[in-house]
C-alpha cells in the first residue's frame, strides 16, 4: 500500500500545471464576470463608434446606438460623401439616405439599404460587442470540454460553440486569457473541414456603459492568414 501511495504522489507531480480544473460553463462565467462585472449587459443602453478599415473598401465610420431593454437600434454610417441611417424601434423600421427618407430603388440596391439589412447589422453589432455574454443566449451549444491551445506562443483556454439550426450553422472557437479570462480572439468556420471562415484578433479594451469591450479587432482568413481589415471602437 505504501508503494502505491508513493506512486500516486509521483504521478501527481507529472500532471501539467495547466490542467483543466473547471468546466466550460465555469470558464464562461469567469469570462462574463471579467467583461461585465456588474451584470449591466441585459440593460445596456449606450452609443459608440466603430471605424472600419478594409483592404478592398473605403473607410467606413459608424455610430451605433443600442437600448436592449427597449429593443432599440440605430446605425448611422458615413462612407466618403454619403451618410445613411437605419433605425429599428421594436417592430418599426426607418431608413434615410443623405437626410431624406425618400430613397430611390437604385440607391437602395447600391448601398443595400433595407430593413432586412438593418436587422442583420443590429444582430451583428449586438453579438460581437456583446461577447462573451451573448454565449448565454438560447440556441447556443457550448462543448463541455475546455480546450487548451497554443497560438503564436500564447496559451489560451478555448470554448467550442455551435448553434441550433434555427440560430446559426457556423462553428466558433473563443480564446480566453488564462489569467484574466478576457476574450482575446475568436474564429468561425462555415465548414471546418475546408478551413474556411475567418479569425479575429482582439487588442486593447474600452469600457462602454460598464462593459469591457475590445477596442481593436483585426480580421484574417483562416485558410491563408490574409489580412482583411480592422475595426476600431471609440466612445
Amino acid at each position: 500500500m505504501r508503494q502505491i501511495g508513493f506512486l500516486l504522489i509521483f504521478i501527481g507531480f507529472l500532471i501539467p500545471i495547466h490542467s483543466q480544473f473547471f468546466s466550460a460553463d465555469e470558464l464562461l462565467n469567469k469570462a462574463i464576470e471579467y467583461h461585465d462585472p456588474n451584470s449591466f449587459w441585459n440593460d445596456f443602453k449606450a452609443s459608440f463608434y466603430v471605424k472600419m478599415e478594409s483592404v478592398k473598401r473605403p473607410l467606413r465610420t459608424s455610430k451605433i446606438t443600442l437600448d436592449l431593454k427597449q429593443s432599440f437600434f440605430n446605425l448611422s454610417v458615413q462612407v466618403e460623401e454619403n451618410q445613411w441611417t437605419s433605425t429599428i424601434n421594436k417592430d418599426l423600421c426607418e431608413l434615410s439616405f443623405n437626410g431624406t427618407k425618400e430613397i430611390s430603388k437604385e440607391i437602395q440596391n447600391k448601398f443595400r439599404l433595407n430593413c432586412e439589412r438593418a436587422a442583420m447589422y443590429r444582430d451583428y453589432y449586438t453579438y460581437l460587442y456583446g461577447l462573451p455574454m451573448k454565449l448565454r443566449d438560447a440556441g447556443t451549444l457550448i462543448d463541455p470540454q475546455v480546450i487548451e491551445k497554443l497560438v503564436d506562443g500564447i496559451s489560451y483556454w478555448v470554448l467550442k460553440v455551435t448553434y441550433e439550426p434555427e440560430v446559426g450553422s457556423d462553428t466558433w472557437y473563443f480564446y480566453f486569457d488564462q489569467k484574466t479570462y478576457a476574450l482575446k480572439r475568436y474564429q468561425f468556420f462555415h465548414d471546418e473541414s475546408l478551413n474556411d471562415g475567418e479569425y479575429i484578433i482582439l487588442e486593447d479594451e474600452l469600457e462602454i456603459a460598464g462593459i469591457r469591450m475590445p477596442k481593436d479587432r483585426s480580421w484574417f482568413y483562416n485558410s491563408d492568414n490574409t489580412y482583411l481589415g480592422k475595426d476600431t471602437l471609440s466612445n
